[in-house]
C-alpha cells in the first residue's frame, strides 16, 4: 500500500532491528506497530526519545484503547491509528507527519 503511494519503505522484523538500522539511515517518518516481538511500539518511542532522535512516529495498533492512545501521544507520537488501516487516512497521516516534522496533528 505504501509503495503504491510512492513512499520509499523499509521494513524491519523487530524494534531492535529498526533501532540498529538508525546508525546507517534516518527515515523521514516511522510507522510503528504497537505489538512487536521484543520491544513494543512505546519501548521504541522511548528509546528514540532517550537517544534524542527526532523523527515523526505514527503508532499503529490492532486494539483501539483510549489510554494507550494518550500514552503514545504523550510519548511523542504524531498519530495513533487503529487497524484496519484505511489507505487515505494512513497516507494523510504520513504526509502530515513529514510536512510538520514530527509535531502532533
Amino acid at each position: 500500500m505504501l509503495n503504491a503511494s510512492q513512499f520509499d519503505v523499509e521494513v524491519f522484523a523487530s524494534g531492535r532491528e529498526f533501532l540498529e538500522a538508525l546508525q546507517v539511515r534516518r527515515p523521514d517518518c516511522v510507522l510503528l506497530d504497537y505489538q512487536m516481538p521484543g520491544l513494543n511500539g512505546r519501548d521504541v518511542q522511548r528509546q528514540l526519545s532517550s537517544a534524542q532522535i527526532r523523527v515523526p512516529v505514527i503508532v499503529v495498533t490492532a486494539h483501539e484503547q483510549p489510554r494507550l492512545r494518550q500514552q503514545c501521544l504523550a510519548d511523542g507520537a504524531v498519530a495513533y491509528l487503529a487497524k484496519p488501516l484505511h489507505r487515505a487516512r494512513l497516507v494523510s497521516a504520513i504526509d502530515d507527519a513529514i510536512r510538520l516534522g514530527g509535531e502532533p496533528t
